[in-house]
């Protein structure tokens, strides 16, 4: 596994599409938010400046790379390749995926760590790890499902805009009109639970058992995510 994560990370910055996805779309909408924060806060509070730069990491960092990376290595058939060796098919994915989840897990924490030097430290650390964790595992899971109905890294520019716009929106929609009304809707859509536990853990105020009620959602669309994966991936080039 660590030999292929190690060979995925040279090739992730080899690759123009990839590197621009994993790094310069994330981070420049960031910093914007970032140069941006007291506007934006104003619109609802720090909490959603949080949860909108983890969401948008999520989105074009880890989640369009990881289904550009298989689309892409499905195509060039390293997949095939590499399950006549002895590499389980787990071990092959996690290796494929392990350096966009890290670098993801970097890009938040630093960002994260230099919006709360700005504006102050947030309520609730851990409650924020947990939180930023289960939505990493979210977009991971949902990555997989996605990439069994994307049959080229082309393509890939295509089937990951729902997700990605979608969480997004969802981020937005949460932290800026909060969760009071529509809360069943808003917590089932895939991000809206986890951004009400960033809202929460950011702002301060949120009691341990409605964090793991919010955890719920987040965790069911993992499950979800990974069931479709299961029935949807495909390890030869798709026709």
């Amino acid at each position: 596994m660590l030999a292929i994560a190690r060979s995925e990370l040279i090739q992730i910055f080899r690759n123009r599409l990839v590197l621009v996805t994993s790094f310069i779309m994330p981070v420049a909408v960031s910093a914007f938010f970032l140069y941006r924060h007291e506007e934006f806060a104003s619109l609802s509070s720090l909490g959603y400046i949080a949860a909108v730069i983890l969401f948008t990491i999520g989105a074009f960092g880890l989640y369009t790379s990881a289904v550009t990376t298989l689309a892409s290595r499905r195509q060039n058939l390293f997949l095939k390749r590499m399950r006549s060796t002895a590499a389980g098919d787990a071990g092959i994915l996690a290796g494929l995926l392990l350096p966009v989840t890290v670098l993801a897990l970097v890009q938040v924490t630093a960002i994260l760590i230099v919006l709360g030097s700005v504006t102050g430290r947030p309520g609730s650390v851990a409650l924020l790890g947990v939180a930023v964790l289960a939505t990493i595992a979210m977009m991971i899971g949902l990555g997989l499902a996605t990439a069994g109905l994307t049959n080229s890294p082309e393509h890939a520019q295509v089937t990951t805009l729902p997700v990605s716009l979608g969480v997004i929106a969802v981020a937005s929609w949460v932290g800026i009109s909060g969760a009071e009304e529509l809360t069943l809707l808003k917590r089932l859509l895939p991000g809206g639970a986890a951004t009400e536990l960033v809202v929460g853990a950011w702002n301060g105020g949120v009691a341990v058992s409605e964090s793991l009620l919010l955890l719920a959602p987040t965790l069911a669309w993992v499950v979800v995510a990974v069931a479709l994966a299961v029935r949807l991936f495909s390890w030869e080039p798709r026709r």
